[in-house]
């Protein structure tokens, strides 16, 4: 593993556009970007498993026809890397799920403690509030930001390392 202490590196937006920058300059910089890309989205996986088997824990007691919500949210989880550009960054997000049941925003619903309405077999006469369980998706990574910040910050130096070695 990487010593990120002695290079004083962080995760800033600017530090990884400077990365970026640095790895477009070497002559195979676009293999050495999607290399660093994935592995910070590898470092990323482990909380990525962690929000679906969070998610996958919620009750579900309702029968319907269509497909299911907690899978259809847990699918949806995946870590999001972008090392340039306007907002650059590693994270784990819950995309929208455009085509659940007229539902796009169900990961979010389903996180907050208030929940979400909806009509009841579709007769907008009769709406009923629902809740999920609650703030799935922050507890899955309680006491480990640290850890997945960590390992980011390792497949950083390592690419960084790789660079300034080629250099010297």
């Amino acid at each position: 593993m990487a010593d990120t202490s002695r290079l004083h590196l962080e995760l800033t937006p600017t530090n990884l556009r400077n990365i970026s920058r640095a790895l477009r300059a070497e002559e195979d910089g676009k293999e050495l970007r999607k290399e660093l890309t994935r592995n910070m989205r590898e470092a990323l996986k482990p909380g990525a498993a962690q929000a679906k088997s969070a998610i996958m824990s919620m009750a579900s007691t309702t029968p319907h026809d269509g497909p299911a919500l907690k899978t259809s949210i847990a699918r949806k989880i995946r870590p999001e890397v972008r090392i340039s550009g306007k907002f650059p960054g590693a994270k784990i997000k819950a995309f929208k799920t455009k085509n659940l049941r007229n539902f796009p925003n169900a990961p979010k619903r389903t996180n907050r403690a208030s929940g979400w309405r909806h009509p009841v077999y579709g007769n907008r006469e009769v709406w009923v509030q629902q809740t999920g369980k609650a703030d799935w998706f922050d507890r899955a990574f309680e006491g480990q930001d640290a850890h997945y910040k960590r390992q980011v910050q390792f497949a950083l130096a390592d690419m960084v390392n790789r660079i300034a070695s080629r250099s010297d």
